[in-house]
């Protein structure tokens, strides 16, 4: 019974959070489904499989994207498709209210961005993604890690042995690269959108090229 109250409250103060942080964003957000339904949508914060370790949002939440940016990912799941792959979205958007909880739950400050310092998270900019493969039947395949692994092994460029890993890496950075994403590299499945200056106001601009100076670039 404790355990299902504590899951109640958890659920519910990720309900509250996501809904009062949707009320008050003025990012124009498309769902990614609604573009292209083909997508394959596994939102890793909506449960407790992630670094966390808690539900930061709401079940059932949609992934959402800029306008701009679901035409791109619908591009690189064409060229996945001609290949039997599919792409599989790990997370999108991100409220800054969570991205500040997620930030407060880890204490990852090498990896996870600051809300407050800089431009914070390019997913609370509505341009970044976190994306895997799955093969034609929605299967999961090999890849470096798992999501929120914060080792050597979630590096943009793969150093094992399994040509079968480095060839779905490969297939998945080629499908991102070619439709205007670029990757990261501390996280594999991390890519935003080439243009991203094009979305931040000159100020924050300023901040971000500021935040690249002392490894920024390196957080999610």
């Amino acid at each position: 019974m404790k355990f299902f109250s504590a899951r109640f409250i958890i659920v519910a103060a990720a309900i509250a959070t996501w809904e009062s942080a949707m009320a008050q964003t003025t990012i124009p957000l498309v769902d990614i489904k609604a573009v292209d339904p083909t997508i394959v949508v596994e939102l890793r914060y909506t449960g407790v499989n992630n670094c966390s370790g808690h539900a930061l949002y709401p079940p059932r939440t949609t992934a959402l994207v800029r306008p701009e940016v679901a035409p791109r990912l619908a591009a690189a799941q064409a060229f996945l498709r001609r290949y039997q792959y599919q792409l599989k979205i790990w997370d999108a958007y991100r409220p800054t209210s969570v991205q500040l909880r997620l930030w407060q739950l880890t204490h990852k400050t090498n990896y996870i961005a600051d809300p407050g310092a800089g431009p914070g998270s390019m997913h609370s900019w509505g341009i970044a993604v976190d994306a895997t493969l799955t093969d034609a039947s929605n299967n999961a395949v090999n890849m470096p890690s798992d999501f929120d692994d914060f080792t050597p092994a979630a590096m943009l460029h793969y150093q094992g042995i399994d040509p079968a890993v480095r060839t779905h890496l490969h297939l998945l950075q080629r499908a991102m690269a070619g439709a205007g994403f670029l990757g990261q590299r501390t996280e594999w499945w991390h890519f935003t959108v080439a243009d991203w200056q094009k979305y931040l106001s000159p100020e924050e601009v300023k901040r971000a090229a500021q935040a690249f100076e002392t490894r920024w670039q390196a957080k999610l």
